[in-house]
């Protein structure tokens, strides 16, 4: 999906934790902890997370014990986020009994009473780190937390995949595909033309003058997965759908519903497609659609894993 805008991006992320914690497929997710359980733990899982963000899939993994000795790399381009993820991960450790986080620079040791997780953490462009990297180090687990529909799959997959070990396992989760939905809808016509054209802009989307991303990436995963040599064990729908309850929207994702209003303003203010007057009445009446606790949001999206 498109990047919402660059303020406030921290709180985005966190303010969609929870809610990503329920839209992930439970099947998915436990046919991972069943294979990372069964693996042997005679040396430590070697963990590779592309577009870590600030640090919740490793969160997520370290809270459900599926990381006891492990040796986690997270990459993200942007520097703030590799900070705040570092400062979220040592409050992680010092939250817990017997918890504690060394380290200096972008390294960092997590110790709890039944973890030991050294995590290194890294601000660079993906195409930068496979250009450096190719061929010299490969890890047992690859993650890809809603971050593979903003590449080309067709390029860049199988160099991702080209860093396993062989029977090395990867999880791709919240990967688009193809549905955006706003109701209470504004007008029929109106509201089918500029989500169509939102998901136009994400399948022409480009990063360093190449195509980066596509509308339906959940999908097409299968395809690039098997032509790439990989085996896909799992898959299954990790919609997000987010609506008031009694008491409004849970936590932070009033905010988050914000952001993503912001995200369509930002891919369709001045489309030629657009005539002008037409986009600012309908991101407005959304926004106070949020305020007033009446817009429901519902993303279509798909999680997959399996093995090289």
């Amino acid at each position: 999906m498109s990047s919402p805008p660059p303020s406030g991006y921290i709180r985005y992320l966190a303010a969609k934790q929870g809610l990503d914690d329920r839209s992930l497929n439970r099947q998915v997710w436990d046919h991972l902890a069943r294979a990372l359980r069964d693996r042997a733990a005679a040396a430590p899982l070697r963990v590779l997370e592309v577009g870590c963000g600030i640090g919740t899939m490793l969160e997520r993994l370290l809270h459900e014990g599926l990381l006891t000795r492990a040796a986690y790399t997270g990459i993200d381009v942007q520097p703030e986020f590799i900070r705040e993820a570092r400062r979220r991960l040592q409050a992680y450790a010092l939250a817990k009994d017997t918890g504690r986080a060394r380290g200096d620079g972008d390294a960092l040791i997590l110790q709890t009473a039944s973890q030991e997780v050294q995590v290194t953490l890294e601000a660079v462009d993906l195409a930068d780190f496979l250009d450096r990297g190719q061929g010299k180090t490969t890890w047992d687990l690859l993650l890809a937390h809603a971050f593979l529909d903003l590449v080309d799959l067709p390029t860049v997959l199988p160099r991702l995949l080209a860093l396993l070990a062989p029977g090395g396992l990867f999880a791709f989760t919240l990967n688009f595909d193809g549905a955006t939905i706003f109701e209470p809808v504004l007008d029929p016509d109106l509201d089918r033309r500029l989500l169509s054209l939102y998901h136009r802009t994400m399948d022409t989307r480009r990063h360093r003058g190449r195509p980066a991303g596509s509308s339906r990436t959940g999908r097409r995963l299968f395809k690039h997965l098997k032509e790439a040599g990989a085996t896909v064990t799992a898959a299954g729908a990790s919609d997000w759908v987010v609506f008031p309850g009694p008491a409004g929207y849970p936590a932070d994702e009033a905010y988050f519903l914000h952001c993503i209003i912001d995200t369509v303003a930002q891919a369709l203010h001045g489309r030629p497609e657009l005539d002008r007057g037409v986009l600012e009445p309908w991101l407005a009446a959304r926004h106070r659609q949020i305020d007033s606790c009446e817009l429901i949001y519902i993303a279509h999206q798909l999680d997959v894993m399996g093995y090289i």
